[in-house]
């Protein structure tokens, strides 16, 4: 998509392409105020909130589609909240504009922000509107929950399982393809670019809450996510060949021989979910997650020797956590 330079408002911009987000809530007040409420109105729910930003050149390339910006800052803070158990409920735009900006944009993004509220069932509760000389976009999430329900990032057993969702590295890939520093063959290479630029949230969180010890989301790779959770206190022991990996992900690993799975277990943005939970519950949750069409694999158990320990030749000693400032 071509973008051209166009005079824009900010009551333009609000009016024609954000207002349509807010399905008219009451607490919204139409975005006729500096400010907005939320009301569960359930004594049996709380509120869960969770944050994040993403911005041109470190977390999207400057000519993605609009379309895809809008899912990954949704994906973002969608993960956040169905890794906490929850449900979303609304949430909090915010956009810092570059003079490239025009309505052709604005209506891509936000044709896919409405796309994707009733996708999964929330609202646009309000934001904010700056310039900038690069697109950020950063967004807070509202999430409901039960009240008695709280779902830590590590809080777990000496050898409770760990499973995670999905396929591991496919984004990365995609990434790699668009950056020409890994070749496909064409039917491969719009695999792995959709990947990149329209990644999902895993939504199994709330249906297995009342099952799980911990849950995070796999936001900044497997193993960086996973050293989090361990917290310095326990360890993991994780089985290589149960790493989830795709035909295509596979196929990549046979072409370019010199790419290992070393490569991709510590890939940001797959935003599948790092469960740990009793083996008592595998059954429940495998079952859950099946009925769901969702991807689910056991991959390892807490041990009590610290850090990441694996039944193979794998090493992580150089394998680094994203890191914004890095």
């Amino acid at each position: 998509m071509k973008l051209i330079k166009n005079n824009l408002s900010e009551k333009l911009i609000i009016n024609k392409y954000f207002k349509k987000l807010n399905l008219k809530k009451r607490g919204t007040f139409n975005f006729e105020n500096d400010g907005a409420y939320l009301d569960l109105n359930n004594k049996n729910y709380k509120l869960t909130v969770t944050t994040d930003s993403i911005s041109e050149d470190i977390d999207f390339l400057s000519n993605d589609d609009p379309t895809s910006i809008a899912q990954k800052i949704t994906t973002v803070n969608l993960s956040d909240i169905f890794a906490m158990g929850a449900l979303p409920h609304s949430y909090l735009l915010n956009l810092h504009l570059p003079n490239h900006i025009n309505e052709n944009w604005l209506n891509s993004f936000s044709h896919r922000l409405k796309k994707i509220q009733s996708k999964y069932g929330f609202y646009l509760l309000g934001g904010d509107l700056s310039k900038s000389n690069k697109l950020i976009v950063s967004s807070t999430f509202f999430g409901f929950i039960k009240k008695k329900l709280e779902i830590y990032q590590n809080k777990f057993n000496l050898n409770d399982d760990i499973l995670i969702t999905g396929n591991i590295g496919e984004s990365k890939i995609g990434l790699e393809i668009l950056k020409k520093k890994l070749l496909s063959n064409t039917n491969l290479k719009q695999y792995f670019i959709k990947k990149y630029l329209y990644p999902r949230p895993c939504k199994l969180g709330p249906l297995i809450a009342h099952h799980v010890n911990s849950m995070k989301d796999i936001s900044d790779g497997l193993i960086g996510d996973l050293t989090d959770m361990l917290n310095d206190k326990y360890g993991a022991l994780i089985n290589v060949n149960k790493i989830p990996l795709s035909v295509k992900t596979k196929k990549i690993l046979n072409i370019k021989k010199n790419y290992r799975i070393e490569n991709l277990i510590n890939a940001g943005d797959d935003y599948g979910l790092i469960i740990i939970s009793n083996q008592k519950n595998r059954n429940k949750i495998l079952s859950i997650a099946n009925k769901n069409n969702i991807r689910i694999s056991c991959i390892g158990k807490i041990i009590n020797e610290k850090g990441i320990h694996f039944d193979s030749y794998l090493d992580i000693k150089n394998i680094k956590k994203f890191d914004h400032f890095c």
